[in-house]
């Protein structure tokens, strides 16, 4: 009795063997993710596909007007579209902290914060925090004099999560400060070091405004 699968591929069992129809399905496999990448290439160089919408977003006091795809993220338009690429995507699922930004002065994890839903709060980003004139801010200038990580991977989310703690207490403990910013992880675990360099900063914030 005729194979009907083989039939409706419009070949012969003779023309068929196992090898060139499993040949087959890998071919098939391969140019559906070749397409795929393709795909993901494009939206990765900022060309708009039918989901964009341009936004206006208020960066580090700038307005700045940027195409954004309604699931895409905070950190991703950061770096990518607008090319603030201080703030880093360690693990991309609000773990690490790397990608902390703040919103009205609040820490936020930017991988998890949707671009679109930020359009009426001011975004700053470590990009924001050094004045004009190039003077470093006081918490940037205190990991320098303590000199407070190795790789500094996630030293831009330390810095944006400790600017933010500050705002709401100035003078911490030493214990006070590290709970407040325990919601960012360091890969070479120098916490130790870390610490001391960011109360190191605190220290020169409150020299800078006379608390």
């Amino acid at each position: 009795m005729p194979n009907p699968t083989l039939k409706i591929l419009g070949d012969t069992p003779k023309a068929v063997s196992r090898r060139r129809f499993i040949k087959g399905v890998i071919a098939g496999g391969a140019a559906v993710s070749s397409a795929s990448y393709l795909f993901r290439n494009s939206v990765v160089h900022g060309v708009s596909g039918t989901g964009d919408r341009l936004i206006t977003l208020n960066v580090n006091g700038q307005l700045r007007r940027v195409d954004v795809m309604k699931q895409e993220t905070l950190a991703w338009t950061l770096r990518y579209k607008l090319g603030l690429t201080g703030t880093k995507l360690g693990c991309d699922r609000a773990e690490c902290g790397a990608c902390t930004v703040l919103l009205d002065d609040v820490p936020h994890y930017s991988c998890s914060v949707l671009t679109h839903t930020v359009r009426n709060e001011k975004v700053l980003s470590i990009e924001g925090l050094a004045n004009e004139d190039g003077t470093l801010h006081p918490i940037q200038q205190g990991i320098i004099d303590e000199q407070g990580f190795q790789c500094a991977f996630c030293m831009s989310g330390f810095v944006m999560a400790t600017e933010g703690f500050l705002k709401t207490i100035p003078d911490p403990t030493r214990s006070e400060l590290a709970h407040g910013i325990s919601g960012n992880l360091c890969r070479c675990q120098d916490y130790d070091k870390i610490l001391t360099a960011l109360m190191r900063g605190a220290e020169n914030m409150r020299t800078a405004n006379h608390v």
